[in-house]
């Protein structure tokens, strides 16, 4: 078979998907035809874990509440609820950071759910 050269168009597209994938292991990084594979895959795993990791923060927020709320006497289950009937509306994440690094701030906040 005789060699065929590549078009300029071609090889821009070839530049470009090597480009994405610099970094990644083995022929990933070289061979166009698996550079364009571990590109497909990538992006599918990056929308599927971006989805993820919001339920992962939430995960983690609940736990440090807990934390908190466990010495307080209380669980998350029936803090959630009574925050809901004081009309607080305080979400999971800065009450969490408020259980972190401002322990006696939640802890009034717990006292005036009770």
């Amino acid at each position: 078979m005789s060699r065929v050269k590549k078009g300029t168009n071609a090889l821009k597209t070839r530049k470009n998907i090597l480009r994405k994938v610099k970094g990644y292991r083995f022929g990933r990084s070289t061979k166009e035809r698996q550079a364009n594979e571990a590109i497909f895959h990538a992006g599918s795993y990056a929308f599927a874990h971006r989805r993820d990791k919001k339920g992962d923060f939430r995960r983690l927020w609940q736990v440090r509440m807990s934390a908190l709320l466990k010495s307080e006497g209380l669980s998350y289950s029936k803090f959630i609820p009574m925050l809901k009937r004081a009309n607080i509306a305080l979400d999971r994440k800065i009450l969490a950071e408020l259980a972190m690094s401002h322990p006696e701030t939640f802890k009034t906040i717990i006292k005036e759910v009770k």
